[in-house]
């Protein structure tokens, strides 16, 4: 009839033990430092100048928030589908959330796919005479989520691997980068903070909220639960590391950025601020070093999100809310998962631009998160969370999604128009699926 049913021991199938800590660790910073500071930097920059850093601690300070109700969850739940599962099981009298929260979140992670690939395409080109060809760009784009939805196809211990020697190689690479950007400062905070025109405290916080999806992509360690050992350990050290060296890494480059490079430098060339701004500062090997960081760190977390999120997208599909082609697996890899994945991603590498697709995955993984935050508080007594600590999370995470709103209602409204319209399809494809589990359900063919 079109569902493959699930039975009551899937999430506790035999697990694989292809993904150590290491790996992990490698998986959620690939997915977060991947667009991270290479594309929110231009954006922060030309909204609060100096104060970019501190936009960027707050926005860890939020996705730390996040992730507390999602590793109470992943230990809780040991599901590889994440927060649609979550979601699903915390809510199972209401199909039509958890399809809803399972459509969302995966055109989530597609968004940031086309995201880092825009990115990409954007640091390989920017030394050609053709880099402001925005073809040539989505070409490009295209080339490289193609290139890692073969790695992916491959095996999981190959795209492990991988995973390890690209995060942790863009990581030395950002390490230098930041070291030469500090050394060659030639400002100072003091000087940058007289020159700064007022900055209202309301502007960083909906900046922060804004730029959000930079940290997005540790969720992507708890689609890998089935390839784990010991996940209730595992879970929270590979993504409470990967956060905080996130942090570290994101605040210690904007201060390099904004002490070394001319702020309208960076403005003026947002899609590639770092690479322009190295040219003029460190000069031709300082301008490749920048790329090449630019490059790993994108590509990682390409990977890292195919990864995780077409295997999300299986378990959806397994349930009856995708077509049920996608939850087909080869040696336990999700090949049409992966394979659609990379395709919608290129879709909307076509049809978007780097603004709308930024902003579109910091709202919908605000807005998926604080539905996490609420989940968690719940069963709170199950997962063993403090009431306090969640209910702030969800209250912060709101909060959030309501300055986004707000900034484009006020500044972008054909902007918010076209997010909303993208929203409204996806409810009206989830609408579809959930009253097609529902009917198949009431005959008796599912549970």
């Amino acid at each position: 009839m079109g569902f493959i049913q699930r039975d009551d021991d899937s999430c506790h199938r035999e697990r694989g033990r292809d993904l150590g800590v290491p790996e992990l660790i490698a998986i959620a910073l690939g997915g977060m430092v991947g667009g991270g500071i290479f594309t929110i930097l231009g954006v922060s920059v030309s909204m609060v100048g100096v104060f970019t850093p501190l936009v960027i601690l707050i926005g860890g300070i939020l996705a730390a928030f996040a992730a507390y109700s999602y590793i109470k969850l992943g230990v809780y739940y040991q599901d590889e589908g994440a927060t649609y599962s979550f979601f699903k099981k915390t809510f199972p009298a209401s199909p039509f959330a958890a399809s809803l929260i399972g459509w969302w979140v995966i055109f989530g992670y597609i968004s940031t796919m086309a995201l880092y690939a825009y990115t990409f395409s954007s640091y390989a080109i920017s030394g050609f005479a053709f880099g402001d060809n925005e073809w040539v760009r989505k070409g490009v784009a295209g080339g490289v989520i193609l290139l890692f939805t073969v790695i992916n196809l491959w095996s999981v211990k190959g795209m492990g691997k991988i995973e390890d020697l690209m995060v942790y190689t863009k990581l030395v690479i950002l390490a230098i980068i930041s070291f030469v950007l500090i050394n060659n400062a030639n400002t100072s905070l003091p000087v940058l903070f007289e020159a700064q025109p007022s900055v209202n405290v309301l502007s960083v916080f909906i900046l922060a909220s804004i730029t959000f999806v930079a940290f997005e992509g540790f969720q992507l360690v708890i689609n890998a639960v089935d390839e784990m050992d010991r996940p209730e350990r595992n879970i929270p050290i590979a993504i409470y590391s990967a956060i905080g060296l996130a942090i570290l890494i994101y605040v210690v480059m904007a201060f390099g950025a904004i002490l070394a490079i001319p702020f309208e430098d960076i403005i003026h060339n947002k899609e590639y601020a770092l690479a322009a701004g190295a040219s003029h500062v460190l000069g031709h090997w300082g301008t490749d070093l920048v790329i090449l960081g630019a490059l790993l760190a994108t590509s990682s977390a390409i990977s890292g999100t195919v990864f995780g999120a077409s295997r999300q997208m299986a378990v959806i599909a397994q349930d009856g809310y995708f077509p049920p082609l996608l939850a087909r697996r080869v040696n336990r890899i999700p090949v049409f998962a992966i394979v659609s994945m990379s395709l919608l991603a290129f879709i909307l590498v076509l049809a978007g631009s780097l603004q709308v697709i930024l902003e579109f995955g910091s709202v919908t993984f605000l807005v998926v998160s604080s539905l996490m935050a609420f989940a968690n508080y719940k069963i709170r007594h199950l997962t063993r969370s403090s009431k306090v600590v969640t209910a702030l999370a969800f209250l912060c995470l709101l909060a959030g999604t309501v300055f986004i709103f707000y900034y484009e209602y006020v500044h972008q409204p054909q902007q918010l128009v076209f997010i909303v319209s993208i929203y409204a399809l996806l409810t009206i494809g989830a609408w579809g699926y959930s009253t097609r589990y529902m009917y198949w359900r009431n005959k008796g063919k599912v549970e």
